[in-house]
């Protein structure tokens, strides 16, 4: 029994050390903790709509809070503050004020797809704390804004004194999402295989559900959640259980291209393609600016 005993025992210094060790890290970066808002944005060269939402949140932060520093975690090498700042105007016309300070993330593979070909999804989740683990480390800011929606960093930023800032574009799990596995739907997260086996349907419900309900729970460490559409509000309103610290923000999109166009219009019928979503919400709400963002942050009490 001595060899096992000293086995355990070791097993135990380890992990006492290993709690020591990341309570110390924790520790001093609490203490050197700076007044500035850092933007948890891995891919800042992925062009969407994510993108825009993250410049215009610069945009408004240093518009209201000029005292604060913008800092912007990237997993992109090439980034820089001139080449972001250039990047911002010219890829989306938003003009920033000043260019955001640069943290580089080099454990970005833990967040990409490929790394996880089952369980993708949990898989992101909890690669993406080792990364948010690496930013906080790196630099660590009284405000933590979140534009990617990574909710499983949340807790961790909590943990190293941060407050919690998200704009939520799609919830990571939805009620739908559960509710075609239970119906046997095969679409996009559920395959073929799995919606016509019963058993693997029944895997997969408890999964959704186990994960859904952390995904509630890290969710719920946000101190200001910003959405952009009412159908992500309601989810996230369901699995959060925040809805007094949700609010709707409608995606900023540059309308000036269109404003230029003719109003004369063409006597021949119109052809339209569909390539997303058609919801009134959408069509009305759409010429945002930064102003909406700085409303939020402002009721947020932003230094």
């Amino acid at each position: 029994m001595a060899p096992y005993g000293i086995l355990i025992w070791a097993v135990i210094t380890a992990v006492l050390a290993s709690i020591l060790i990341l309570a110390s890290h924790v520790h001093n970066a609490r203490r050197n903790r700076t007044t500035s808002v850092a933007f948890f944005h891995p891919n800042t060269n992925d062009g969407g709509g994510g993108e825009r939402v993250l410049w215009c949140a610069v945009k408004a932060i240093q518009e209201e809070s000029p005292d604060l520093d913008c800092i912007v975690y990237t997993g992109d090498h090439d980034a820089f503050p001139d080449s972001l700042l250039a990047r911002a105007v010219d890829r989306f016309g938003v003009e920033l004020l000043h260019p955001p300070k640069v943290v580089h993330l080099y454990r970005r593979k833990w967040i990409e797809e490929s790394t996880y070909p089952r369980f993708t999804m949990i898989g992101q989740s909890f690669g993406s704390v080792y990364l948010s683990w690496e930013a906080l480390c790196k630099f660590t800011p009284l405000y933590y804004f979140d534009t990617s929606g990574y909710a499983f960093t949340y807790p961790l930023a909590r943990i190293f004194g941060c407050r919690v800032i998200c704009y939520t574009h799609y919830p990571t799990i939805s009620l739908d999402m559960i509710s075609r596995v239970r119906e046997g739907s095969s679409m996009y997260n559920n395959n073929a295989s799995i919606a016509q086996s019963n058993w693997l349907s029944q895997c997969k419900i408890v999964y959704y559900t186990f994960f859904s309900w952390m995904y509630g729970l890290v969710g719920s460490c946000a101190d200001l959640a910003m959405v952009n559409s009412s159908w992500t509000q309601s989810h996230i309103e369901k699995l959060w259980g925040i809805p007094d610290r949700i609010k709707r923000v409608y995606p900023p999109c540059d309308t000036s291209g269109l404003q230029v166009l003719p109003l004369e219009r063409s006597t021949e019928y119109p052809a339209i393609i569909s390539v997303a979503q058609f919801r009134p919400e959408k069509v009305r709400y759409k010429l945002i600016s930064t102003r909406h963002i700085l409303f939020n942050l402002r009721h947020f009490q932003l230094p």
